[in-house]
């Protein structure tokens, strides 16, 4: 079986949380008798490449990038031949310009999507895409959401629920964490502390976490990298707080040891935009306790309220604070969600789990037997 991955944009041009998702597909499911290609736009012009495990890339030219939104004439005139190659596409929503390509004339490989978010930014231009978004879903022989979370809080999976099927993000599995790496984190932040993992962007709610560190300053590290990193900064000084540590961008060994070494994540996104949250899934892998804001989406699906952590409202630094307190001050009831935490990852959101879940879906969809 061949599958092509079509998504606006890949690894290196981008990191996040689809790309990870994509390669975690690409990369892993050659085990259950599956070819798979990715087909995306690079600013870089046109190109083949190949992953370093193996499944081939083909990247176009982006000629234009309008509200997120990469376009490439290239990529229109071969969409024809490159959907061809497979015997079923999987679209990465929200691409407009990707679904739009599949409107052309003379495309009848059937296709699955990933939906992995509702367009929640965009509004004015939302009203001029729907119709090409509403006749590309009508096409998709299943639609796939990453958690129930979402489905139940979307119109638009609500609209479309006969074919909707759920596979949670997976995260590959890493290795044990070296106790020494662990103790020089802890010798450099504290031995006690929060962490948080993400590019900052307007919808992780930061300005509202470091609005709760006033009047407790608890240690806290922030992992990630972005053009919002100096205003937080100068927002910290600014309140005061002295206990604030910015680590920018680090490699995979890195942010795993420093997640092994904290005590509590906490991830503040108050926006549906944050659609499943990833590095929730990365801190229950470590066995971390978490909290989290309930947004309507996957993110209080990997986090349990009173059962891998604290769920609280959204923008409300007073209750992000409290939170923090009850961690602070019970960390036997930290450390008990904490293992909530590990033993959920291990039940839902392993990579072998999500890849078995789109395996079974792609098969359903074409009608072949599993690999034994």
């Amino acid at each position: 079986m061949r599958v092509l991955h079509i998504f606006k944009i890949y690894f290196p041009d981008a990191y996040g949380g689809i790309e990870q998702a994509i390669h975690s597909l690409a990369s892993r499911s050659a085990a259950h008798g599956i070819e798979s290609r990715v087909l995306t736009l690079s600013p870089r012009g046109k190109m083949v490449d190949a992953d370093a495990s193996g499944y081939a890339i083909h990247r176009y030219r982006r000629n234009l990038d309008v509200a997120s939104t990469g376009m490439s004439l290239q990529f229109l005139v071969n969409f024809r031949r490159e959907a061809a190659w497979a015997d079923l596409l999987h679209f990465h929503f929200p691409w407009p310009f990707g679904d739009l390509a599949y409107l052309m004339p003379g495309i009848e490989t059937p296709a699955v999507m990933t939906y992995h978010s509702d367009i929640v930014k965009q509004t004015k231009l939302l009203k001029l895409y729907k119709p090409i978004r509403d006749r590309h879903l009508a096409r998709m022989a299943r639609i796939v959401a990453t958690s129930p979370n979402y489905v139940a809080s979307s119109e638009v999976l609500q609209a479309w629920r006969d074919k909707v099927a759920v596979v949670p993000c997976g995260i590959a599995a890493v290795k044990p964490r070296d106790q020494e790496a662990i103790w020089r984190w802890r010798q450099q932040i504290g031995e006690r502390f929060f962490v948080f993992l993400g590019v900052p962007r307007y919808y992780k709610g930061l300005d509202f976490l470091l609005e709760a560190q006033v009047g407790r300053d608890y240690p806290l590290a922030l992992i990630g990298d972005g053009v919002e990193r100096a205003a937080l900064e100068a927002r910290a000084r600014a309140l005061g707080l002295k206990n604030i540590h910015f680590l920018g961008s680090l490699d995979d060994e890195e942010k795993s040891d420093v997640l092994a070494a904290a005590s509590g994540f906490v991830f503040p996104s108050h926006v549906r935009t944050e659609a499943f949250g990833l590095a929730l899934a990365e801190a229950a892998q470590q066995g971390l306790p978490m909290i989290s804001c309930e947004i309507g989406t996957g993110t209080s699906f990997v986090n349990l309220h009173q059962e891998t952590g604290l769920v609280v409202p959204p923008r409300d630094p007073r209750a992000l604070g409290e939170a923090m307190d009850r961690f602070w001050l019970d960390p036997e009831q930290a450390r008990q969600w904490g293992r909530n935490a590990r033993a959920r990852y291990l039940e839902l959101f392993t990579e072998d789990a999500m890849v078995r879940g789109y395996a079974k879906c792609y098969r359903e969809v074409l009608g072949h037997s599993p690999v034994p």
